[in-house]
Order: structure tokens, then C-alpha cells, then sequence
């Protein structure tokens, strides 16, 4: 799913959104020299892998957080974690490094990325299109939702 079919796809659900284009980005620090209208509503995500490559988790949390993968292994009771290759992205969520988002979620075919969303997150989110060159805003609760009707495993977490 591309940006434009992506936003097809959220208006055939009904979703109220709001897209911000921008140049393409491909960090967290590139995109602080993006003027966004919400910059505190911009999602950081992380697409890891248990040491076995049989469990990937997904992991969003806000823009100015820092995720502890042994804490998050340990809260969470995982196997140890490392960042997924970009070879692991491509084939199970058909996105390209500095593009991840949970709307990627919906290429999944197969439900094997569990996605974990910050609590943090309980209004507005701000996420790519599958593509890093625009942000969509839209409700984290309507994002979540879209993602469990999927199938995909959504867990509501608590970050430090």
C-alpha cells in the first residue's frame, strides 16, 4: 500500500486525517527542521526482532523519547531484542528504512509484527503514509483500531 492508496484506504474506514507534506525524512533529527503543525503528536518508530528472528514487535512511542530495549524486553517478557534488518522490513511490511509506521501494519499479510503504542499517545498521532515524505495526523484510538481490525496484535504500553 502506497501514500495514495493508503489514503484510499483510510477514507474507505471513514477516518478523519489531516496530511502534512513535506521534504523526505529519514530521522528523528531530519525531521525537527520540518515545520509540522503538531510537533508533539509525532510518533518515533522502532521495528525490532527477538534474537531468533521469530517474534517482531513494532514499537511507537512520541518523538522525544528514547526506548530502552532491555527495559522494554523485560516489562514485556520477550526474547532479546535488536533492530529489525531492512531486508525484515521490506518483506513483512513492505516499507524502506526511514519510512516505518504503523500504517505499514496493513502490509502486513501474514499478522507476524506485534505492535506496541505508547499510552502517551491518548489524542493525536502523527504517522507516515507508508511513504517519509508526509506525515498523517489522525486519532491514535481510530489508528489502533484500524490496525486490530487488520489483525495485527495492538498492546497499549507504558514507555519510560
Amino acid at each position: 500500500m502506497d501514500k495514495a492508496e493508503t489514503y484510499r484506504y483510510l477514507d474507505s474506514r471513514g477516518i478523519a486525517y489531516e496530511v502534512t507534506e513535506h521534504p523526505a525524512v529519514y530521522s528523528m533529527a531530519q525531521l525537527d527542521q520540518v515545520a509540522l503543525p503538531y510537533p508533539a503528536d509525532d510518533a518515533k518508530n522502532l521495528f525490532v526482532r527477538d534474537d531468533k528472528k521469530r517474534a517482531y514487535y513494532l514499537i511507537t512511542v512520541r518523538g522525544d523519547k528514547r526506548v530502552d530495549l532491555k527495559a522494554f524486553r523485560r516489562r514485556h517478557g520477550t526474547r532479546p531484542l535488536t533492530f529489525a534488518s531492512a531486508e525484515d522490513l521490506v518483506a513483512l511490511l513492505k516499507l524502506t528504512p526511514g519510512s516505518v509506521t504503523p500504517l505499514g501494519l496493513l502490509n502486513d499479510t501474514e499478522r507476524r509484527v506485534t505492535w506496541f503504542l505508547d499510552r502517551d499517545f491518548t489524542g493525536r498521532i502523527g504517522v507516515h503514509p507508508n511513504d517519509n515524505t508526509a506525515t498523517v495526523w489522525m486519532q491514535a484510538a481510530d489508528l489502533a483500531d484500524l490496525i486490530r481490525d487488520h489483525g495485527n496484535p495492538v498492546h497499549p504500553a507504558d514507555m519510560e
